[in-house]
């Protein structure tokens, strides 16, 4: 494999009705100084200012279209389709790259087959929150079975992976993405990097905030029901584990800050006597 940095890269956004949405995610890819990829803008059909504005920055896109589509994932593989770099990056209408992080990524000698880092989250109180990717040096499936290891917005994958392992299943609405990971890398062992970076803003609003009923549903159909049922155990005995390491850790650092306390104070107390 080539490494990534001699390597390019196709960004696929898609939409529907989300103008202001587009406009933002549009921006923030044209204004990347890395220059090495093309745009790829599938359109649902919007019936908003969505085509005015790709109409608008058609000098700056490789490809779009606007026609109905079946759903998320089915616009995602009309992308794939279209795609003919090495690496692809989903960024859909309303999420946007952060300044310039296509060139701190791609200055790497990256040669894994999937790259993934972590997200900005803005809510509409203002509040931020980074959702970090899984850094585990060795994933398995019990990393994707209590929570999302990647997300597409923050993840560049090999483009020859879908055609090896299959598109995105269009047979669910939400959590197709989750399913092609667990099949790359858990059951097709590929290869994958955890970056410590931020890769783009995410919008919180979306329908992909309402999987947990289809996540169910998902590995209900992979794994037996007696194992499904093991799982669920081990999984709530996971979480309370760590919860209780995480607490023990804060009194760890309370311990620690109350012991530079009175280390202090004894110094004071030895030079005043």
């Amino acid at each position: 494999m080539n490494s990534i940095n001699n390597t390019c890269l196709s960004i696929i956004t898609i939409n529907l009705n989300n103008a202001e949405g587009l406009r933002r995610t549009i921006q923030s890819v044209i204004s990347q100084s890395y220059l090495n990829f093309e745009f790829i803008i599938i359109d649902g059909g919007s019936t908003d200012e969505s085509l005015e504005i790709i109409s608008s920055y058609s000098d700056k896109i490789t490809y779009w279209i606007s026609e109905p589509d079946k759903g998320i994932f089915n616009a995602m593989n009309k992308g794939i389709l279209q795609a003919s770099r090495d690496y692809c990056l989903f960024l859909n209408s309303g999420d946007w790259l952060v300044n310039d992080v296509l060139r701190s990524v791609f200055d790497k000698n990256y040669t894994e087959d999937v790259l993934y880092g972590n997200l900005i989250v803005e809510y509409k109180n203002g509040a931020i929150e980074i959702e970090k990717g899984c850094s585990k040096s060795h994933l398995t499936f019990n990393d994707f079975f209590n929570k999302i290891v990647c997300h597409h917005q923050a993840t560049f994958i090999k483009r020859t992976l879908f055609f090896e392992y299959g598109f995105y299943d269009e047979n669910y609405k939400l959590v197709s993405d989750n399913l092609f990971f667990i099949n790359i890398i858990v059951f097709g062992n590929a290869t994958y990097r955890y970056i410590n970076l931020e890769i783009a803003h995410y919008d919180p609003y979306g329908l992909s905030n309402n999987a947990d009923d289809e996540r169910n549903l998902l590995f209900s159909r992979l794994l037996p029901s007696r194992v499904l049922d093991d799982y669920k155990v081990f999984s709530e005995q996971n979480c309370r584990i760590e919860n209780l390491t995480n607490e023990l850790n804060r009194y760890r650092h309370r311990f620690r800050i109350l012991d530079l306390v009175i280390t202090k104070m004894k110094m004071l107390l030895f030079k005043l006597q």
